[in-house]
């Protein structure tokens, strides 16, 4: 008879040296800390890993499950590891969890359960204490030139400002926050938190709006031994701004830019465009941002008949070379209140 000489120390199976069963059963293939610790920022939910603080992009419920997992540790040799957690809040900043375990080692199927604790540890952030001490870095101030600007101008800054501070902080300026917006007396105030961040708002603005664009710096200290500045940005916007609808040498002129005292429009009586001087303009009539919807009646030649859209009563018009109204159909008016005219701008 023949003497079986490879067989497993321990258990005696054959096998040459111990078996799969026993050295995954001598192994220890996982281990679990008994308590995570996380930072996070009870006004903004963002989390402090080290000494850096970053936005959360999960929920509640998925970072559970992604600190939970940071707690297990397994073996190199650990295939397809499967985790069940259960939690339960125990205090407001304590979660307990049981972690239920598989995966397979050496080709054996192992389990096991272990338990550790989630600590919720509360710090204000970078960013949030920064806005509650009112720390700012530069003002955006929006004015405009011998008027105030409109709240269609007023409107359109405030949402490339909310615009702008939403990207840069997708991109990783978490220092990029707009502390406060307030309209004045004068026009718009928007204080940020870096001076990055307010030289491309104010270049943004300034490129919507038209107008001139200055910067002012004012030395408030040090730090590491570089100097801080405070700048405030003023935008100065045009006397005109886009879409005004004026009268210039008794033509009517839509504006579509204007800068240096000059001003490019279209003349809304041959569809041409212009450049007029801003002292030639003899008043403002409207802005198309305010035209009203007209109802075409009848065409007769040049001649077009329209509905006044407030009493409904029939009113003629000089068609206009530019302009392809249809009866039935609808073209945009502004009434200019000093003539009771209309003027047709779409």
């Amino acid at each position: 008879m023949e003497i079986l000489r490879s067989v497993c120390p321990r258990c005696g199976k054959p096998s040459a040296g111990l078996c799969n069963e026993c050295r995954a059963a001598e192994t220890e293939w996982f281990t679990c800390d008994p308590r995570v610790e996380t930072i996070y920022c009870p006004v903004c939910d963002s989390r402090k890993q080290g000494k850096t603080w970053s936005d959360t992009t999960v929920d509640r419920a998925a970072l559970l499950q992604e600190l939970a997992y940071s707690a297990l540790h397994f073996h190199p040799d650990v295939r397809r590891p499967e985790v069940q957690f259960t939690f339960r809040e125990t205090s407001p900043n304590r979660t307990a969890v049981t972690a239920e375990v598989r995966g397979l080692l050496y080709g054996v199927e192992v389990s096991g359960e272990c338990s550790t604790k989630i600590v919720w540890i509360k710090e204000q952030c970078d960013r949030c204490n920064r806005i509650s001490g009112g720390y700012y870095e530069g003002i955006i101030q929006v004015r405009a030139t011998d008027r105030r600007p409109s709240v269609r101008e007023i409107d359109r800054a405030a949402r490339i400002t909310e615009e702008l501070e939403t990207s840069l902080q997708e991109a990783g300026e978490r220092l990029a926050f707009v502390s406060k917006v307030e309209a004045t007396k004068d026009g718009l105030d928007i204080v940020v938190g870096s001076n990055h961040m307010g030289q491309i708002l104010a270049s943004q603005i300034t490129g919507a709006l038209g107008g001139r664009l200055s910067t002012h710096p004012k030395l408030v200290g040090e730090k590491d031994g570089k100097k801080l500045y405070r700048i405030t940005f003023l935008i100065r916007l045009p006397r005109y701004q886009r879409g005004d609808v004026v009268l210039s040498r008794g033509r009517y002129l839509e504006v579509r830019s204007a800068t240096q005292g000059q001003v490019q429009a279209f003349d809304l009586q041959d569809g041409t465009n212009r450049i007029v001087r801003e002292d030639e303009i003899e008043r403002l009539v409207g802005n198309v941002g305010d035209a009203e919807s007209a109802l075409v009646a009848y065409l007769y030649d040049d001649v077009l008949g329209i509905l006044d859209p407030r009493t409904q009563g029939a009113v003629e018009c000089r068609a206009l070379p530019w302009l392809h109204p249809e009866e039935g159909g609808t073209v945009m008016v502004i009434r200019d209140s000093e003539t009771g005219q209309f003027v047709l701008v779409g």
